[in-house]
């Protein structure tokens, strides 16, 4: 008689065989809490977290001019604009970081002598802080890049120019509106 023909055999292997099957409760408690799809999605959505933090942080990287904020910033100018910086600050053909009244972000560009304009400091790509770079200003998370005299994107992914700021020269300083 083989050990398959004896019922006692047949019985002990097909208990073992559904014991097999059968989940166990810790393995059945852990695939449902931690399926593929929930790990998968969890560990993408920290990933573009970091992402985000890391493209929002701004800064200064790459910057060839030490970054600048108003020394009047809340002050008057003479018809009541706020001070952003002194002219003498702004390099010709170059620019300086500032804030504005508010606190947000700009540039100061002095293109040519005596020649101030001033942008919004985000970049219209992503949102990340430009800086000056040399005779452009760049943005430090995409590479987008802007002429400094105009604010027009000239590179990378930004998809328009820097918005203007409205500023004038008095008595040296440039001051908004």
């Amino acid at each position: 008689m083989k050990d398959n023909d004896n019922p006692s055999t047949e019985v002990a292997m097909a208990a073992n065989q559904a014991h097999e099957q059968a989940p166990n409760d810790e393995t059945q408690d852990w695939r449902e809490g931690f399926s593929r799809r929930k790990v998968l999605v969890a560990g993408a959505g920290t990933a573009l977290g970091a992402s985000v933090l890391a493209a929002c942080g701004g800064g200064g990287g790459g910057s060839s001019s030490a970054p600048t904020t108003a020394s009047g910033a809340g002050g008057s100018g003479a018809a009541g604009g706020d001070v952003l910086a002194k002219v003498s600050d702004a390099p010709v053909g170059g620019a300086i970081s500032a804030q504005d009244a508010n606190g947000k972000p700009i540039i100061v560009s002095q293109p040519t002598q005596g020649d101030v304009v001033a942008f919004s400091a985000i970049c219209t790509h992503m949102g990340c802080t430009v800086a000056p770079a040399g005779n452009q200003l760049q943005c430090p998370c995409h590479g987008s890049t802007y002429d400094l005299a105009t604010g027009e994107n000239t590179g990378g992914p930004a998809p328009s120019p820097l918005p203007k700021v409205q500023v004038s020269v008095r008595k040296g300083e440039v001051v908004e509106g």
